[in-house]
């Protein structure tokens, strides 16, 4: 798979700035998976919601709540209320 560029931000600062293969996560609607080229798209980031970020063949797996999930040709950005990566 392809890499493209993630971002996670939260009010306290940069979370994650590098580079993944995929980012899931829920929105207000349900489930969303993000691979390289995808369309331009914002949806609302649900409360008390998810994210998986795929990097190789690591899986990084984070409690993720409020917000917005933005995708540009340049950079895929999850811009969240609170974010705390899973221990």
């Amino acid at each position: 798979m392809k890499d493209f560029k993630l971002q996670i931000v939260t009010p306290e600062g940069m979370f994650f700035d590098g580079m993944c293969s995929q980012v899931n996560v829920k929105s207000t609607n349900g489930g969303v998976s993000i691979l390289a080229g995808h369309i331009p798209y914002v949806t609302p980031l649900a409360e008390n919601g998810w994210c998986r970020v795929y990097e190789g063949e690591k899986v990084r797996k984070a409690f993720c709540s409020g917000g917005m999930l933005t995708v540009t040709p340049e950079v895929t950005r999850v811009v969240a209320a609170s974010f705390k990566w899973e221990e």
